[in-house]
């Protein structure tokens, strides 16, 4: 799937038969291990790795709705506890916390621990921040409640139903939640929380009063539900269809729970196709285009239950020209997995991603500007910001970044840039945080990741480079190749001839500027060499044969 805006490739998303995604699945699982020293424990969900679950996910009735939140996307969550609750006070805006903790990333504070996942990131365990309250019903004026130990919680072999919030990745399991959500069109269940939460990206706030009057009234006796984004504007009517398909879906995943063992799923969330419409598709979108005619048969269908007054933008799209090359798609997706991004000021971008962090570079390239170099710097950055962002987006980046702008002389400069990062990031639905920009012209930031990155996603380790993004020169091969003849010709009989295979490019070097090396080689292990050039060997290997002197 892919989103344009402005005719220009902003998101991707890619979802393969043999790959289905697994965020917001949901599954009884069984504790296999607790650590206490890392207050964690991994959980068999019947998947190749168990799944890990922090503390801060197992659900204590404080931070589940905020959880939730993160995970759907609608990470500007304006909450209001339902009567009394002991825990109302202790509710959070996720933007809080992603201040409170220093970097918003899920993974918890700026020195994630280095524990049971390897390296920290991420899928590692968090320490969320309470943030500033933002409740503003009834507030209980009872303490915060401390969380217990998680060796106080759970114990080896229990069952626990969870829900998988991010993605296996790599070698890491799937971060699980027991903070479970069952997202609609509209709304979002959440069975565990007894609040109600309204998206700050709904701007009229009769509008969210009147949306939070309406579900308040409608909702069941037991569960919270937060209020999307795509709500806004809807009837009383659709809002009560949406409260009564998620509690029997609940119902139904309740009574799953009961009969099904251990390391089983309870329910698998949409696939790409209806997910990518559930949350995507609103009113802002001109049209939604299909190449499929069974997958658009289905949107078609899933439009019409829950967002008929959209229907008149469903297309489906049967031309000759492939969809994604009538909206030159292709080749943006291509762009995107490039090192450098050009700007359209002559400037350009670098992109390097680590194991544990990505950088970024800026670079005035061809542009020299009109006036001053303090303006022409100031430009780059400027324009960088935009394109930073769009990149971050469009690739899925995640965890830590770092932009490296051009070094800006004047304060009122970096004010500026720093201003327009801050603005530009409120485009992209995952959560970010990012610090003033330092005098050295650096921002520090992180941005939320349940996903694999487009690079990921499209790409595998270059077998030649093992993913170092060079490999070794030609001279440098031919000399190991050498040392590797004399290595392994000591086994050999004293005048036998050695016939060596190689690669045929390290074979013509050798035979080029390599003659002198290889009669002195000769010499030494008394021995004629042949080499033989074979396509089939890989630069810097060989075989040896032995035969006789004579043949």
């Amino acid at each position: 799937m892919a989103l344009l805006e402005d005719n220009a490739l902003a998101e991707f998303y890619l979802e393969r038969n043999r790959q289905v995604g697994l965020a917001g699945n949901i599954y009884k699982g069984k504790v296999t291990r607790v650590l206490p020293g890392m207050q964690a424990a991994f959980v068999d969900i019947g998947l190749e790795k168990a799944g890990f679950l922090h503390v801060s996910d197992f659900y204590d009735g404080v931070s589940a709705l905020n959880t939730v939140a993160e995970v759907i996307g609608e990470e500007d969550v304006e909450t209001e506890p339902i009567g009394d609750n002991e825990f109302a006070d202790a509710e959070t805006n996720p933007a809080d916390e992603a201040s409170a903790n220093g970097n918003g990333d899920e993974s918890g504070p700026a020195r994630p621990s280095r524990g049971a996942n390897g390296n920290g990131d991420e899928s590692g365990p968090a320490r969320p921040s309470r943030g500033r309250r933002r409740g503003r019903g009834r507030r209980s004026q009872a303490p915060q409640r401390s969380r217990l130990p998680i060796e106080q919680q759970l114990r080896r072999g229990q069952d626990i139903m969870v829900q998988i919030a991010k993605e296996p990745m790599g070698t890491k399991g799937a971060r699980l939640t027991s903070s479970i959500s069952l997202p609609g069109r509209h709304l979002v269940y959440t069975p565990a929380s007894n609040h109600i939460g309204v998206s700050r990206r709904i701007a009229s706030a009769e509008e969210r009063a009147r949306l939070r009057a309406d579900v308040g009234e409608l909702r069941p006796p037991q569960g919270g539900f937060i209020v999307r984004t795509a709500c806004e504007g809807v009837s009383r009517r659709e809002i009560q269809r949406d409260v009564g398909f998620l509690t029997k879906l609940w119902s139904s995943i309740l009574r799953k729970n009961e009969s099904m063992p251990p390391a089983s799923i309870l329910y698998s969330d949409l696939d790409v196709a209806l997910r990518i419409v559930r949350d995507l598709f609103s009113s802002e979108v001109d049209r939604l285009w299909c190449d499929d005619p069974t997958t658009y048969s289905r949107i078609v269908q899933f439009v019409q239950n829950y967002m008929p007054r959209l229907r008149a933008r469903v297309t489906l799209h049967d031309g000759a020209t492939p969809l994604f090359d009538r909206f030159d798609i292709e080749p943006q997706i291509e762009r995107a997995l490039d090192r450098k991004v050009w700007l359209k000021s002559g400037g350009y971008l670098v992109f390097d991603q680590a194991e544990a962090l990505t950088a970024i570079d800026v670079n005035t390239g061809r542009f020299v500007g009109k006036r001053s170099q303090d303006d022409t710097i100031f430009k780059t950055n400027l324009e960088a910001v935009e394109e930073v962002v769009n990149q971050l987006r469009l690739r899925n980046i995640g965890g830590i970044i770092i932009v490296d702008f051009i070094d800006m002389d004047r304060e009122g400069d970096r004010k500026k840039v720093s201003d327009a990062l801050a603005v530009a990031l409120k485009r992209d639905k995952a959560r970010t945080s990012a610090l003033k920009i330092s005098e050295l012209g650096l921002v520090q930031m992180t941005r939320k990741r349940t996903r694999e990155s487009l690079e990921k996603l499209l790409t595998d380790t270059c077998p030649r480079c093992d993913g170092r993004r060079v490999v070794k020169s030609v001279p440098t091969l031919a000399a190991e190749v050498l040392r590797g003849i004399q290595r392994e010709a000591v086994s050999k009989s004293a005048g036998d001839m050695l016939i060596v295979k190689l690669n045929p490019e390290v074979a013509r070097y050798l035979y080029d500027h390599g003659a002198k090396d290889l009669e002195t080689l000769e010499q030494r292990l008394s021995t004629k060499i042949v080499l033989r050039s074979n396509d089939g060997i890989e630069p810097g290997a060989f075989e040896l044969a032995r035969a006789p002197a004579a043949a």
